[in-house]
């Protein structure tokens, strides 16, 4: 292999040929701009009237929204410091489900403010420790200004949820909406060693373009968007006994080409006999394992789908993989793999199992299941482009509500923790020795950028709101916030604007470790495996020098 020898101040490094290097401070600069980069892209996005963004796949296919951790998804992100940030707005929503684009602005604004320092002279690790030094101090300030929740606060859990909604372009319907959020998660909570656990899995949310949004509701059970697979089979089965089938019933595929010759009649027969008599075996085996109800991953096959509908049973096929699994869990049916194996223990139970037609189209609802902490939240809406933020909303309300119930703490909003944190985090790092002061202090700097961004995206001046938000922190009111409806600073909890606190803390140990992770970084060093063209996501540099000294 050729390869090129570079030299960087008195080191020698050898890479294979085409691949690009790039060291000290041209590295962290190059991935503070990147994780900038994705944190401005999301940042006209934040609070009730941020912006949605369109974004329109290779396909075609057009996702309007301003959901942080969907933007984030669906940009087509090369550079691997930039995909640090994305990853911070993922966990986000993996753990708590809102807070995504706080968690990617406050990223990128902790990687600018680091630059500031760096370029003082300030070495990386000293910012690091700062920064991790401000985020325990922060845990420890959102503490004292938690308040706490029940699970039986009804009221206060859908205020929780309206929170979360509000601006996800429902804000006229959050009313309904939060109601039927707090309606679901109460129904699925269940206690698990002394504590509340609330298993988001068990509720489902399905979504029918049509209608108002006014007409969503909940369904005990859960609704297969998938109608029967033949018209003369029953519409409805009670005391319904499933079998979940995840192999096809129908004819398998040879692994590759081939070819049958028929060179008579009485052979074509023989062939077509043969044929009928496995589609037969395979029916027989579905049908002696006791089930009324087939529900099936793959296809059926039509003569197959012929003797099930002889013997009174309701099938549906093309069933995706993750109703499935939450069929097996809340029926108790185990996922068959082979149908040869299917035993009548393998079925699972449920009261009801009926076709219904929704805005035109059939769907399956399976009620009365043997695990009845199970719900199917039905959203309907003008278009399908409504119906799917409406289900960004939904989840991001579900896990929130969801949160709350397991914590019992919340904090309010409207940026009042970020204000009462960015002071408290300045009188703290007044108490520090050596260069950490200087950290702390902008970790408390980098945490205005989400009142300011608010202010912002409401198009107020966010200097006159900063200072007026300053003040009535300063002489103790905790709860002030911004109310972007008005312009003014009032009492958020008042305002029945409520998060819960793992939203901040959150979004505070996310956004330090990954920026901790990124200013740590002082070599990038990327393979191309030979080509002589630029790897992606790292800048086009040409690399190929002479050695010396």
């Amino acid at each position: 292999m050729k390869l090129i020898y570079q030299c960087y101040l008195g080191g020698l490094n050898i890479l294979p040929n085409g691949s690009q290097s790039i060291r000290g401070k041209d590295a962290q600069s190059i991935n503070i701009l990147a994780g900038k980069a994705v944190a401005n892209s999301v940042r006209t996005t934040l609070g009730p009237k941020g912006m949605d963004k369109m974004l329109v796949d290779s396909m075609g296919d057009i996702v309007i929204t301003n959901d942080g951790a969907t933007i984030l998804k669906e940009m087509d992100i090369q550079h691997p410091a930039a995909k640090m940030i994305v990853e911070v707005a993922k966990t986000q929503d993996d753990e708590v489900g809102d807070g995504t684009t706080t968690a990617a602005i406050l990223s990128g604004e902790l990687l600018s403010k680091a630059e500031e320092l760096i370029d003082k002279g300030v070495h990386p690790t000293i910012i690091s420790e700062g920064y991790r030094h401000a985020a325990k101090k922060c845990r420890e300030i959102l503490e004292t200004i938690t308040i706490d929740v029940t699970p039986e606060d009804t009221a206060a859990l859908m205020k929780i949820a309206a929170t979360a909604i509000t601006g996800k372009g429902a804000e006229s319907y959050k009313e309904k909406l939060s109601k039927l959020t707090v309606d679901a998660v109460t129904s699925v909570v269940e206690g698990e060693d002394g504590a509340l656990v609330v298993d988001t899995d068990n509720i489902k949310v399905e979504k029918r373009a049509g209608g108002s949004i006014t007409d969503s509701n909940l369904v005990s059970g859960l609704v297969i968007d998938k109608e029967r697979s033949h018209p003369n089979m029953p519409e409805k089965v009670e005391n319904a006994k499933i079998l979940l089938v995840t192999c096809p019933i129908e004819f398998r595929k040879t692994e590759m080409d081939a070819e049958i010759k028929i060179t008579s009649p009485d052979q074509m027969q023989m062939f077509l006999d043969q044929e009928e008599k496995m589609m037969r075996e395979m029916a027989e085996k579905v049908i002696s394992s006791g089930a009324n109800v087939v529900f099936c991953q793959k296809g059926i096959d039509d003569m197959a789908q012929y003797y099930i509908e002889k013997a009174g049973i309701y099938a549906v096929r093309r069933v995706k993989k993750s109703d499935l699994k939450r069929l097996s869990k809340v029926t108790g049916g185990t996922l068959i793999q082979d149908l040869d194996e299917v035993t009548p223990e393998d079925t699972g139970t449920a009261d009801l199992v009926e076709e219904k037609e929704v805005r035109g189209a059939k769907m399956t609802y399976v009620t009365g299941c043997q695990n009845t902490k199970a719900v199917t939240v039905l959203l309907h809406g003008g278009t399908d482009h409504v119906v799917a933020e409406l289900e960004h909303a939904m989840n991001d309300a579900i896990r929130v509500v969801g949160v709350v119930i397991e914590d019992g703490k919340v904090v309010v909003g409207g940026s009042s923790p970020e204000v009462e944190l960015s002071l408290r985090l300045n009188e703290y790092a007044s108490t520090l020795k050596g260069r950490e002061q200087l950290a702390v202090s902008k970790f408390a700097e980098a945490l205005e950028i989400i009142p300011q961004t608010l202010a912002e995206n409401a198009g107020l001046d966010p200097i006159d709101i900063m200072v007026e938000l300053r003040s009535q922190h300063e002489q103790g009111n905790k709860n002030a916030g911004l109310n972007i409806y008005t312009g003014d600073v009032v009492d958020m909890w008042e305002n029945d604007v409520i998060e819960p606190l793992r939203i901040k803390t959150q979004a505070i140990n996310a956004a330090t470790e990954a920026t901790v992770m990124i200013l740590r970084i002082d070599d990038l060093v990327a393979s191309s495996g030979g080509s002589a063209g630029p790897t992606p996501g790292m800048p086009d540099v040409d690399l190929d020098m002479d050695a010396g000294f």
